[in-house]
């Protein structure tokens, strides 16, 4: 499976990006999908996953602010950002767990895609 994420930018405090993780390939092997993200000199972390079967879990830091969702009919994850705040800033990177029944196939990783907040 290949990744392809697009939408980073440059927001002021308060504004809103959308996200978007095209998968090609064998889609079907996703079991799991979601963003990290990694600002300067920080560790990367977690945002936002969503499941197979639609399980979603968020960070605590971007709860009632992000939502992630998916269109399986085009392969396309999204990660909605509202209210942005300047500790959104970083590089977002999506990934997809992948698996076939009962045996894992790896991670798969889009590129990196910036996003910037200013105060």
């Amino acid at each position: 499976v290949q990744l392809q994420a697009s939408g980073g930018g440059f927001v002021q405090t308060g504004g809103s990006l959308r996200l978007s993780c095209e998968a090609s390939g064998s889609a079907r092997d996703i079991d799991a999908t979601g963003w990290y993200r990694q600002a300067p000199g920080k560790q990367r972390e977690l945002v936002a996953t969503i499941t197979r079967i639609d399980t979603i879990q968020y960070r605590d830091s971007v709860k009632g602010r992000f939502t992630i969702s998916r269109d399986k009919t085009k392969n396309t994850m999204y990660l909605q950002m509202n209210n942005l705040k300047p500790e959104d800033t970083g590089v977002y990177t999506c990934y997809a767990d992948l698996g076939r029944g009962m045996t894992t196939l790896g991670t798969s990783w889009g590129e990196g895609t910036l996003v910037t907040v200013s105060s």
